[in-house]
């Protein structure tokens, strides 16, 4: 029985003494991306070249003409090109899709859910988003809420920008993601 104590307290003893893992940094992105894509709202004349479009309008379903102040209450959806550098004319690497809806009767703001499809040599596979997007900051949080392929499982925060806007009729958004969840 003593040797089945001392063999105890020698075990405990060692895994007291034993050196402690290093924590993991949980604020350190495991996984860090910048990618832009460009919307280019259908306004009833540029259909070859428009990506999104107003699909519901409380203003009588007008769609060819935009809400009165502040959108509110439109539902846009959007196919946009996603490209690696600012520049509408680059080669895209894949496609944003997805919607927005205009959610404010006081100021620009929107309710975002869309998707990145990325289909390049660069990167394969989906980036799901979701989140608000008051659009008069300068920049906007908004949560990675999952991926497929090289992103499968893949979770964390995006910080969008305007980084160019056109009017009512072209916008482009900065998009740097930050995974802090990578499987």
């Amino acid at each position: 029985m003593d040797a089945k104590v001392a063999l105890f307290v020698l075990f405990t003893f060692f895994v007291l003494c034993s050196p402690q893992p290093l924590e993991r940094n949980q604020y350190a992105p495991c996984k860090h991306l910048i990618l832009y894509f460009h919307d280019i709202i259908y306004n009833g004349r540029n259909a070859p070249n428009a990506t999104s479009a107003i699909v519901a309008d409380p203003q009588g379903a007008n769609l060819t003409k935009l809400a009165t102040q502040f959108h509110f209450g439109n539902l846009v959806v959007f196919d946009d090109p996603v490209t690696l550098d600012n520049n509408l004319h680059s080669e895209p690497v894949g496609r944003a899709q997805g919607f927005y809806i205009y959610d404010s009767k006081n100021t620009f703001t929107a309710c975002l859910g869309f998707t990145f499809v990325l289909n390049s040599t660069y990167h394969q596979g989906t980036i799901t988003f979701a989140g608000a997007d008051p659009a008069l900051k300068k920049t906007r949080d908004i949560s990675v809420t999952g991926g497929t392929g090289d992103f499968f499982m893949h979770r964390g925060i995006a910080i969008i920008m305007t980084d160019a806007f056109e009017g009512e009729v072209y916008f482009r958004l900065r998009v740097e993601i930050k995974f802090y969840e990578c499987w």
